[in-house]
């Protein structure tokens, strides 16, 4: 966690879930996980005045559409309310509050965009985080930040939410996957959106809302095959298709990209390209021994030892 590397003391607080700690921050006693029901404003309450956080970081959310969609009633509460309290506490506490948001703020249809662009989501889940962000700004205070960013590339505690993990596991089901070329974003990695929410909390003259993505624009499509490749294994286990022929495609937004000054110019922290991020990337426990069997039946050459061990820390 670039939280603790940076040498501070971390809370972690997950709802339906322990958060995953680093086994040796949790000796030292520099990391602590606690569960709370994060709909419940006094369960919130209770810890924020139990232990008085110089920060508070916001990454809750229920980010899928369909399970949005499915439970709008606890979409509501853990997208917007959560939020909202949060940044009432925050305020309360005079401390500054983090809140990450999403580039489903934007219908995709006139991008690039920078933060000052008029947002005009096309789905239920990109309004409920447009209203998210208008509550922590209203109630969190002058040392508020929202920060918008892209789809995250990572090693999830789980091994099954990330880009890469969801790929792997519907191609060890046996489950055909085609991934959209006219869908375009700018996927960015987890390890770097720590580095910057860390640097964040270091430098409480920043704040407002801001964007953040990695460098390098690509196709779902594109995405998909450069993860194949850099784990030795066939690209055309994916095929392409057209988001414009699906029955949904007036809620899916075509292309989303963000301009990231100014924050980009106040900030060591730097945009990680794609094929640097796929070197973060792990293949997930659960299908290791399907990827090793893949790689000998396709008859790869590429070595992976390095890759064979999921991550608990994200």
């Amino acid at each position: 966690m670039a939280v603790l590397a940076r040498g501070h003391e971390v809370l972690a607080v997950g709802g339906a879930n322990l958060p995953g700690l680093p086994i040796d921050a949790a000796a030292q006693k520099k990391a602590m996980a606690i569960q709370c029901d994060l709909t419940e404003d006094h369960a919130l309450d209770r810890i924020a005045f139990d232990y008085y956080p110089d920060a508070i970081i916001n990454c809750a959310a229920l980010s899928s559409q369909a399970a949005v969609e499915a439970q709008p009633e606890l979409a509501e509460k853990l997208n917007v309310a959560l939020p909202r309290r949060l940044a009432q506490i925050a305020n309360h506490l005079n401390s500054p509050l983090l809140h990450l948001s999403t580039d489903f703020v934007f219908d995709g249809d006139s991008g690039p965009y920078r933060s000052t662009d008029v947002p005009m989501p096309r789905t239920l889940y990109g309004q409920l985080k447009l209203m998210a962000e208008k509550e922590v700004l209203r109630y969190g205070g002058d040392t508020v930040v929202v920060l918008r960013i892209t789809v995250v590339n990572g090693n999830s505690p789980s091994g099954k939410r990330s880009l890469h993990e969801k790929l792997f596991h519907s191609l060890m089901a046996n489950k055909p996957v085609t991934l959209f070329s006219d869908e375009l974003r700018q996927p960015v990695s987890s390890v770097n959106v720590a580095d910057v929410l860390t640097e964040l909390i270091e430098r409480p003259n920043l704040h407002g809302l801001f964007h953040w993505a990695g460098p390098d624009t690509l196709s779902r499509y594109e995405i998909g095959q450069k993860i194949l490749r850099h784990f030795g294994l066939p690209d055309n286990l994916v095929q392409p298709a057209l988001s414009a022929d699906q029955p949904d495609a007036h809620t899916r937004p075509r292309k989303l990209e963000f301009i990231l000054p100014p924050l980009l110019g106040k900030l060591k922290a730097q945009p990680t390209p794609f094929d640097q991020q796929l070197d973060e990337l792990l293949v997930p426990t659960a299908c290791q021994e399907w990827y090793q069997r893949t790689r000998v039946t396709t008859g790869s050459a590429q070595p992976a030892t390095r890759r064979l061990v999921q991550g608990k820390d994200f």
